[in-house]
């Protein structure tokens, strides 16, 4: 009989308290309403810097995104336009094999030294390719240098932007005729001396190898004139002029299979005997 008396108890309990939560709650609906209305009032006030804040991360998420596509696509360009380049280049030295009378051996450099006064470059032929010390070697824009130095499958090049390095040049389409060196107050300015005063020369022409040293062929493009002034010989003038080829970019060359007339080079000897 207890344990009845004490389940009905339970069950008044329960009963009275739920009631009492609905009386309550009924009793405060304006308070909820009034509960509900300031929090969306609060919500309306934080959703628009919440969403802001969201809008700036994702802002941030696409900016990253496309910084890297931005370095990628930096990248595929840069690589194009070497490719560009490269073909422009072996487009050019083509032409010039056709062109150029004398056999040629195509030729890659592999080491350059362009920092102090006796500049150089290193290339990937050698002796076992034919190549022999005094051979020109040029690429499509002009002349580069001379070898002076052959190994089995290596060859090394004396630049024209070399202290030791001289060429008999001419002022195309004139009788104006010097020697070309380089003087090192420009990487590419050169300079052709022994031209006489009498002999008009204007800035843009071009200047050329003689073939009188018979050490290199003749009409070799070497560089354009940029300047003119009084010699230090009182009738003679000093050209200067700014080398076709660019031997920071040079990549490939010719080195050009000449070799001086034997016939004028036993009369040079004998005539530096004589004298």
């Amino acid at each position: 009989m207890r344990r009845v008396t004490d389940a009905k108890d339970y069950i008044i309990t329960a009963l009275i308290l739920l009631l009492a939560i609905t009386l309550m709650v009924n009793r405060y609906d304006d308070g909820l309403q009034n509960a509900r209305k300031a929090s969306i009032t609060i919500l309306s006030y934080l959703e628009k810097p919440l969403s802001n804040i969201r809008i700036y991360r994702q802002a941030l998420t696409t900016n990253t995104y496309l910084q890297r596509q931005n370095v990628l696509l930096q990248d595929e360009l840069s690589r194009l336009r070497a490719v560009e380049q490269q073909n422009r280049v072996l487009r050019d030295l083509l032409d010039l094999r056709e062109k150029e009378s004398h056999s040629m051996i195509p030729v890659q450099v592999v080491a350059k030294e362009l920092a102090g006064l006796n500049n150089s470059l290193t290339l990937d032929a050698g002796s076992n390719d034919g190549v022999e010390v005094g051979m020109p070697v040029i690429n499509s824009d002009g002349l580069i240098g001379q070898v002076i130095v052959t190994a089995s499958n290596y060859s090394q090049v004396l630049l024209y932007s070399n202290s030791l390095f001289r060429v008999s040049a001419r002022v195309a389409d004139t009788r104006a005729f010097g020697i070309v060196s380089w003087q090192s107050t420009g990487y590419r300015e050169l300079v052709l001396n022994h031209v006489p005063q009498t002999i008009l020369v204007e800035e843009g022409q071009l200047v050329e190898t003689s073939g009188f040293s018979n050490q290199y062929p003749q009409g070799i493009p070497i560089g354009e004139v940029t300047r003119v002034e009084p010699g230090d010989g009182v009738e003679t003038q000093t050209i200067y002029l700014n080398a076709f080829a660019d031997l920071f970019t040079l990549s490939e060359a010719f080195i050009v299979k000449f070799q001086p007339d034997t016939t004028i080079q036993n009369l040079q000897e004998q005539q530096e005997e004589l004298f």
